[in-house]
């Protein structure tokens, strides 16, 4: 009974750690990136943030770089301005939910009625319909994807992790892309934090600018999710 008690613990752990890690596919089919492609994707979390966004915006204009932002219909809500400047720049915009909820703690109809309403207000602020989502924490279960599928949607996550929601410095956040970086990666940075509105990322967007220099140096280019997804 012991051995069979840890064996059951042992593979809930398992089933939990599948849960978070950004790419498993154990509980279905997510896009993680297209190995062996020259093409990166930044991506970006959390948002829309005031200053940040905007000042991570004019970084991205410099180097002519389009990225994909995963935002939240609730800070859409707040500064509908800068939803409408990322559209108007020509970046890509994924739903990430409302408010920022687990949603493997979430029911069908909540993780729906989440979907719905950032799609909602993203369309009646900019006129952008989304075709991306990104759950919170990357957490998914066969259910939440499945909702995802059955509204339309594509569930993106990444393979390369920036670890920018703590303070540290550009740096850092450049090597821990580095580490991970294979070719044909989506990387996941934040310019916002789910919080509050005006979360500090200016380590942020300042390791933004030494990503796009260090790969673009070796030959790189950037894309958004859906431009990666669309390769053949």
């Amino acid at each position: 009974m012991i051995i069979a008690g840890v064996g059951l613990a042992g593979a809930a752990t398992w089933a939990g750690f599948q849960c978070y890690w950004p790419t498993s596919q154990v509980w279905g089919r997510t896009f993680t990136g297209r190995p062996g492609s020259r093409d990166l994707a930044l991506t970006y979390d959390d948002g829309p943030n005031d200053p940040w966004t905007l000042r991570l915006l004019d970084v991205l204009d410099r180097h002519s770089v389009k990225a994909t932002f995963f935002v939240l219909g609730k800070f859409v809500a707040d500064k509908p301005e800068i939803a409408r400047e990322l559209v108007a720049r020509g970046h890509e915009l994924g739903i990430h939910t409302w408010d920022h909820p687990n949603l493997i703690f979430c029911s069908p109809p909540k993780v729906c009625s989440q979907i719905e309403r950032t799609q909602s207000i993203i369309f009646d602020t900019t006129g952008y319909r989304c075709t991306l989502m990104r759950p919170p924490f990357g957490a998914r279960t066969s259910m939440t994807l499945r909702v995802i599928r059955q509204m339309g949607l594509t569930p993106a996550m990444w393979n390369v992790t920036g670890y920018d929601w703590k303070p540290i410095t550009p740096e850092r956040i450049l090597g821990h892309v580095e580490r991970q970086m294979r070719g044909g990666d989506v990387i996941l940075l934040h310019d916002g934090g789910h919080v509050r509105m005006g979360a500090d990322r200016r380590h942020s967007v300042e390791a933004t600018e030494l990503i796009i220099g260090k790969y673009k140096g070796e030959g790189y280019s950037f894309a958004t999710v859906s431009q990666m997804i669309g390769e053949t």
